[in-house]
């Protein structure tokens, strides 16, 4: 019995013309559930010239017609959002309710995006010497291109294409070849929607094609999420290539607990947001650093909690964690457990030992809830990011020693602490070198207007995704002096203009 064709996604065309594919899994069974194409050099080509051709009426179109398009995607998507979230849980493994969660931020970006008309206004000063008047505007770069990670394949394209459409460019997008059949569902939405022919193009890869694009004379610009050496590395060659380039990179977030905490709540945040999503979150929590006295009352709890896991296939709407994405990462996420046990860390819950009890899962990726505890910042599950249901305990004396912990650590991505004391919240967000702070909110999302990103080796570049940052990053500024011959005086200027 043959598979699916996952193919390409050229001038509002599925196209799959390349010598190269790869299987597509269902992560709960370990099925083959299709053949995803990998674009070669050419297939990309095809698909920035298809985007090269429709820039320039796209970019012309009136802001207020490109947002009427974005609203008619909005109102598609909210009534098909199940079946996106569906296609997510199939290829991803994430619970379905994480799923519906996910659509919903992107559904949140594609909300700001549709007011780019308020968005892109410019700003203008009247006689600014005299006779002159000075204004700039905010406009295109042109064909741009997003490279997207297998956890979020719907909501991290949607941090990118929904701002850079609007705005007037028109986009590639390269996701993930774990879980691409979302990209496709998103693009055939775009079309019904209205959007004009090439304006958003799909080319599904590996590393050939992020080359491709990176190397492409017409692609301006490209935006990346993923691990911090990839992401310094597309950073780096973007930019040789005179390319604009916005790199979120790998994390390790830490969440403090003070001694004053709620002990219940710190736990069910450390349980969500550690092994939410199988720990497979640029902003999961995987460090717990516990203060003072507080580990001795929480770590027992936590163990409980992470032995009590419902992990199942997540179309079962009493799971809580799912499957790991792949044999690939199931297999290094578990060679971390074995280092953690070499190193010293003290084992309270082996998610190797786990094993679904359904049958017709037996073959899947499965590993359960793993916590460590007096684990130390020299050890590998502590200083490299895992990506995986694997949480450390770090226990420090004080508040100081644990900012000094976190200032450390080479990335910065996301934070959190929990505490009742309002000088401890303050003293930590205004300290703590992270993009991202929460205080009692384990993962500090940004909404759709504040903008994402991390700080130090999280995020290379200098802006932050989606929001107005997001605007910023798609479009250049102009700025534009005039006068008029009736306000000049004769004779020729030496000097540089100064205001008169």
């Amino acid at each position: 019995m043959s598979t699916p064709s996952i193919t390409h996604y050229i001038n509002d065309e599925r196209v799959s013309r390349d010598d190269r594919a790869q299987n597509v899994y269902n992560p709960a069974t370990g099925e083959v559930s299709g053949s995803v194409a990998l674009a070669s050099q050419q297939t990309v080509n095809e698909a920035v010239a298809a985007a090269q051709a429709a820039f320039p009426a796209w970019s012309e179109t009136p802001p207020i017609r490109r947002a009427r398009v974005l609203f008619e995607f909005l109102r598609l998507l909210n009534e098909r959002k199940d079946e996106l979230a569906h296609i997510i849980t199939a290829e991803h493994g994430k619970v379905f309710t994480d799923a519906q969660g996910e659509v919903a931020r992107g559904i949140d970006i594609l909300e700001f995006a549709c007011g780019v008309p308020q968005l892109l206004k410019g700003d203008y000063t009247d006689q600014v010497s005299r006779g002159i008047d000075n204004w700039t505007m905010r406009q295109p770069l042109g064909v741009v291109a997003g490279v997207t990670p297998f956890n979020f394949p719907v909501m991290v394209p949607m941090w990118m294409y929904p701002v850079a459409l609007a705005a007037g460019n028109t986009f590639v997008l390269k996701p993930s070849p774990l879980d691409p059949s979302a990209s496709l569902f998103m693009a055939d939405l775009l079309r019904e929607a209205g959007l004009p022919k090439g304006v958003f193009n799909v080319v599904q890869g590996d590393k050939e094609s992020v080359d491709a694009l990176i190397d492409h004379p017409d692609v301006k610009a490209l935006s990346f999420v993923g691990s911090t050496p990839i992401a310094q590395h597309i950073y780096q060659a973007g930019a040789a290539n005179g390319k604009r380039v916005q790199a979120l990179g790998g994390a390790k977030n830490h969440m403090v607990v003070m001694p004053d905490a709620d002990i219940d709540q710190a736990v069910d945040a450390l349980i969500g947001a550690g092994y939410g999503s199988a720990g497979e979150r640029c902003m999961a929590i995987s460090v717990a650093v516990l203060v003072g006295d507080v580990a001795d009352r929480l770590v027992p709890a936590l163990a409980k909690r992470a032995q009590e896991l419902r992990i199942t296939d997540g179309r079962d709407l009493k799971a809580e964690m799912g499957p790991i994405v792949s044999k690939v990462a199931l297999q290094r996420i578990e060679g971390y457990i074995e280092q953690g046990v070499q190193a010293g860390a003290t084992l309270l819950v082996d998610g190797r030992t786990f094993s679904p009890d359904e049958q017709g899962l037996k073959a899947g990726f499965w590993t359960g809830a793993t916590l460590f505890d007096h684990v130390t910042p020299e050890m590998s599950i502590y200083r490299e990011e895992i990506f995986g249901p694997v949480l450390s305990c770090v226990r420090v004396r004080d508040f100081g020693e644990a900012v000094e912990l976190i200032n450390a650590h080479e990335f910065g991505n996301g934070v959190s602490c929990f505490t009742r004391d309002g000088n401890i919240a303050r003293e930590f967000s205004r300290r703590i070198q992270v993009g991202m702070v929460g205080i009692n909110v384990p993962i500090p999302v940004p909404m759709a207007w504040h903008g994402f990103g991390g700080w130090k080796k999280s995020l290379f570049g200098d802006m932050h995704a989606y929001g107005e940052e997001g605007v910023r990053f798609y479009t250049k500024q102009k700025s534009i002096m005039q006068r008029w011959p009736e306000s000049i005086e004769k004779g020729a200027e030496f000097t540089m203009p100064v205001a008169k």
